[in-house]
């Protein structure tokens, strides 16, 4: 699994990635955002009966701006949003996973 070696926001608008592994990824904020791995986005899994997210409320202002990131242990990052939003931890799998689906949805694209 790779590390990152380097994280920079980018003018609110993008967070870049540069890997131990030589890689780079550019993602998106609304991206990350509307991606967040937690319960109240994606809904959860218990027992293989799924639970859906609960209904969302309108956006707040802020909702695609980071007003913080935090470490967590060696192996993730949580954002904390400008509305207020904090849940959700993106681990180092996860944000690759989602670089890779990024490199790949641009590929397509170009083609």
């Amino acid at each position: 699994m790779a590390v990152p070696k380097n994280i920079k926001l980018n003018k609110q608008e993008t967070l870049l990635i540069q890997w131990d592994n030589g890689k780079e990824n550019i993602y998106p904020l609304k991206f990350l955002r509307d991606e967040s791995p937690d319960a109240n986005n994606k809904g959860e899994t218990i027992l293989w009966k799924h639970y859906s997210p609960p209904f969302k409320s309108p956006d707040k202002p802020g909702k695609y701006e980071i007003a913080d990131i935090q470490m967590v242990g060696n192996y993730a990052i949580q954002i904390t949003w400008k509305d207020g939003y904090d849940y959700g931890i993106y681990s180092w799998q996860i944000l690759e996973q989602l670089g890779d689906y990024l490199a790949l949805k641009t590929s397509l694209k170009d083609q």
